[in-house]
């Protein structure tokens, strides 16, 4: 007959806990991870890129508030898309949005195996509730 204490719940969230660190340890130490943080910080350093990318950030926000407001046009869509374009022309920026591509891809491979036991897809559900399927 097992009865399970205070004690035993709380070791078992430790556990889990601590298997969640070894995770996150783990997936800091994937190539894909790592080529991520080296194609970040290349574009952090990257005066053009830092320049395009406040360009950019820029342009979009006067838009979202211009289409708040009702004020918006295509002539402002098309000045959003093409500041985009060109800060995506750059090397840096491509390199970087490429490890970002390989990376989300990996963590969705790991979402899948973390939720296939649990029967729950843990990256879409374990954050919310009360959702419309």
């Amino acid at each position: 007959m097992s009865v399970d204490t205070k004690a035993d719940v709380s070791d078992e969230e430790t556990s889990v806990e601590e298997m969640a660190t070894e995770l996150g340890e783990a997936i800091a130490d994937t190539p894909e991870y790592q080529q991520f943080e080296e194609t970040k910080a290349e574009v952090e350093a990257n005066e053009e890129a830092q320049e395009k990318i406040k360009k950019f950030e820029r342009l979009r926000q006067e838009f979202m508030l211009a289409r708040q407001t009702g004020e918006a046009t295509q002539e402002d869509v098309t000045k959003v898309q093409e500041a985009q374009e060109d800060l995506h022309s750059l090397p840096v920026m491509s390199d970087y949005l490429a490890a970002q591509d390989e990376l989300s891809a990996r963590l969705e491979d790991l979402n899948r195996a973390i939720s296939a036991p649990i029967a729950v897809d843990f990256g879409q559900q374990a954050g919310g509730c009360c959702q419309d399927e």
